[in-house]
């Protein structure tokens, strides 16, 4: 990622904070799809490899043959569509997605699916039309309510997110994922205090993916305290990785400090609300 030599604080904060969604963003998409390999990111530093190329590619090979065979079959078009993403083809995961969801309509995990692929290529509106449409008031799925908060932060609507977020932990107290998305959007909205507090909390929980304790991390690391996050970075991640990680963290956030106050280089970069 290339950084300017003198980045704005907010510009910095969001840089970081955006880089942690996208890492999370993918946690609230199992709703939307079935069985496929699992899912991870290689957009944020501090998360584990994604599925190597050949894994992605064997299967969209098998699902591919599947949805050719059938193009109306959902569970072959979710999982081929998820391969594709995979693989970096998120506009013909998209089309596979559009011609699904024409011959089922009503299908909700379809629709959250193709929901979370619009949103993968920036087409953040139809991506909340189509993920309205994928669960109702009455039966609400607290997975799409996370994928619509998720897409609304994209958006910078990060008040609105959180109110999904809120709305779905009603129904799913405590569950990591969408603890650790509303975590993240407190993040964006510079509010480092109730995003580390969040995400501690997410990552407290039993069942946790490790991009989560990843992703406080990095909430830990930009408000200065970089012991301390490699201490949590190391968790999941080699010693060395972790180190190089926070490493690169601190550079980042050092050039916010000298633009700011260049003979304090320890203070930390970034004031959460209300300190």
């Amino acid at each position: 990622m290339t950084v300017s030599s003198h980045p704005k604080p907010a510009e910095l904060m969001r840089r970081f904070a955006l880089l942690a969604l996208a890492a999370i963003f993918s946690l609230t998409a199992t709703a939307c799809q079935t069985t496929s390999p699992t899912e991870t990111t290689g957009s944020l530093a501090m998360a584990s490899a994604p599925p190597g190329e050949a894994d992605w590619r064997h299967s969209a090979d098998a699902w591919g043959e599947r949805y050719r065979a059938n193009p109306s079959d959902p569970e072959a078009a979710i999982n081929y569509a998820q391969a594709l993403r995979g693989s970096g083809q998120r506009a013909q995961a998209v089309a596979v997605l559009e011609q699904a969801s024409l011959h089922n309509p009503k299908h909700t995990g379809l629709l959250g699916a193709y929901g979370r692929a619009l949103a993968d290529v920036g087409n953040y509106k139809q991506a909340l039309e189509i993920l309205n449409r994928a669960h109702s008031p009455d039966q609400p799925d607290w997975r799409i309510l996370s994928v619509q908060g998720a897409v609304l932060d994209q958006m910078g609507r990060h008040e609105e997110a959180q109110r999904y977020y809120a709305t779905a932990l009603r129904i799913v107290p405590d569950e990591p994922s969408v603890l650790s998305n509303l975590g993240l959007s407190y993040a964006l909205s510079k509010d480092l205090v109730r995003a580390e507090s969040t995400l501690r909390r997410a990552a407290a929980q039993s069942r946790v993916d490790p991009r989560v304790r990843q992703n406080l991390a990095l909430v830990v690391g930009l408000q200065g305290r970089f012991a301390e996050a490699e201490g949590i970075a190391q968790a999941d991640l080699p010693s060395d990785e972790a180190a190089a990680n926070v490493a690169y963290l601190r550079k980042m956030l050092a050039q916010q400090n000298g633009w700011k106050n260049s003979d304090k280089p320890d203070n930390p970069p970034i004031r959460p609300q209300g300190s």
